[in-house]
């Protein structure tokens, strides 16, 4: 008989101590491709059990972002589930029987000791030449905790109501091993950690208790997440041990770094502040400087450009394509094409991707965002109107305020003119030539950017000019540029009245 498949569960699970990091978007997005690549489900849990951290509108910031990405979870704080709650500050009353269950069962203890006397422990194993002292089988011994006192003054403390935390018994001289789906096996001596603190003195549990159970409790199937995590992960390996868990171990996947531009460490904010890009999906402030971060939305990148750019950032589909919408990400994911060295963010790369995007997008598509700008600079225009304008600069633009900022001409008279093409190509006998062009041009009956082109051609020659000495200039005339997409589809665009007009205008203005 067919042994039964279990159903793929993962979760992302944020701790809302600030906004989402590219890299944090990364991670939503491989458990989100590899939930639907396998038929199973995503879960969203928020990990807010250090509250000291808490910063206010990181949560909301975090779901708005992932919507806006779109990546879907199947459970989570806002539509619910079989498994909640999915905010761990609301699951606090669960954590407590496991601590205590480890505690029973030897594999962690009661610790009483205070600040000062962690710290004195630190400075005294300093001088004796501990690089990095550690709270573990070795010091453990000479701390006040539930190993070194009798069981009465343990109990006596309890009574009293005096504060403790509850750490993990670590053994000495052990191998932890982990198989990751990322990395292949790793191998960890017990000698190399120490005893983690899983339950704190304020009742709630610390990441690395709340983090092992919920995950049990939720039925996680496989762990992918940063990095940074790599060495916790033998300490929760130890966990699901002792806590009798060890069939129900998810797998891990450690996803690599996303490093600097030049590949020197991890990307940070200030690595955007300083080298002009964002780090942020969407737009943050800081809810206590009131400094505000660009986000890739309010940027104007297209959600499907940044999606794309993030699957590459430690993927690759092992082919030459590079443009993959979401659903073909979902086909296409594989851990196993995960790398395990860091990814170098290529800010240019970004831009390019929304490139491709925008040139993929329909004339309407675009007209409907470029209206938005537009009545924003208090401009009314026709939607086909300004379709149309978007076909004819969607090749030269990167984000669709490019088509504004570098096409205003289709939406009203220039009020600058290009000094270097003036410099070069007005010359004093333009005026004339202008005047004569503006005459042949008036008698078009039929205002296409094919009659218009026709008739400029036969100016050319009939007057011997070079095309180099009259195109620039009338481009100028129209758009007050040196340079831009087909002058004549320009032309046939605004109109034939609206040509004239700004022929005439230009002559009146420009002066050599």
């Amino acid at each position: 008989m067919q042994k039964k498949m279990t159903k793929v569960r993962v979760r992302f699970a944020p701790s809302p101590t600030g906004p989402l990091h590219i890299g944090g978007g990364r991670t939503a997005l491989y458990n989100y491709l590899f939930a639907k690549k396998h038929n199973g489900n995503l879960i969203l849990r928020i990990e807010d059990t250090d509250q000291s951290r808490y910063v206010d509108g990181a949560e909301e910031y975090i779901v708005n972002s992932l919507q806006w990405c779109g990546i879907k979870f199947d459970e989570g704080p806002i539509n619910g589930g079989d498994f909640g709650p999915y905010k761990q500050s609301q699951r606090k009353d669960i954590y407590k029987k496991y601590a205590e269950f480890l505690v029973d069962n030897d594999k962690a203890y009661y610790a009483f000791d205070t600040k000062e006397e962690l710290e004195e422990m630190r400075v005294r194993m300093k001088k004796a030449g501990v690089a990095s002292p550690q709270y573990n089988s070795i010091t453990r011994e000479s701390m006040r905790n539930s190993i070194s006192l009798s069981e009465d003054e343990v109990q006596k403390r309890i009574q009293e109501n005096q504060k403790y935390v509850i750490r993990l018994k670590i053994p000495r001289n052990e191998e932890v091993k982990i198989n990751d789906l990322v990395r292949g096996w790793v191998v960890v001596n017990t000698n190399n950690i120490d005893d983690k603190v899983i339950f704190k003195s304020d009742g709630m549990p610390t990441y690395h208790l709340a983090n092992v159970v919920d995950d049990y409790l939720m039925k996680i199937t496989h762990v992918i997440r940063g990095e940074e995590w790599l060495p916790s992960a033998p300490l929760h390996v130890l966990l699901y041990k002792y806590l009798g868990w060890e069939s129900k171990q998810p797998k891990f996947a450690h996803l690599p770094l996303i490093l600097k531009p030049d590949g020197n460490g991890k990307l940070s904010k200030r690595d955007g502040d300083r080298l002009g890009f964002p780090v942020f999906p969407l737009n943050w402030t800081n809810p206590e400087t009131k400094e505000i971060s660009l986000g890739y939305k309010e940027g104007g990148y297209f959600p499907e450009a940044f999606i794309n750019m993030l699957a590459f950032l430690g993927w690759n589909p092992g082919t030459p394509q590079e443009l993959f919408s979401l659903n073909d990400l979902c086909k296409t994911f594989s851990l196993e094409r995960v790398g395990r060295s860091g990814a170098k963010f290529d800010f240019d790369k970004t831009k390019w991707y929304n490139q491709q995007y925008l040139r993929s997008k329909t004339k309407t598509e675009l007209a409907e965002i470029l209206q938005v700008l537009l009545k924003e600079n208090n401009i009314n225009a026709d939607i086909n109107y300004v379709a149309n304008v978007c076909e004819q600069l969607k090749e030269r633009a990167t984000f669709v305020k490019d088509m504004w900022d570098e096409g205003k001409y289709f939406f009203q008279q220039p009020r600058l003119y290009d000094e270097k093409t003036i410099r070069k190509k007005w010359k004093d006998n333009t005026h004339v030539i202008l005047n004569e062009l503006r005459l042949e041009i008036s008698k078009i009956e039929k205002f296409t950017s094919e009659e218009i082109e026709t008739v400029f051609k036969q100016f050319l020659e009939s007057n011997k000019i070079k095309m180099g000495v009259l195109l620039p200039v009338f481009r100028l005339s129209l758009t007050g540029l040196g340079m831009g997409p087909s002058l004549f589809n320009i032309a046939e665009l605004i109109g034939k009245k609206e040509t004239l007009s700004r022929i005439d205008i230009a002559i009146k203005k420009i002066k050599k």
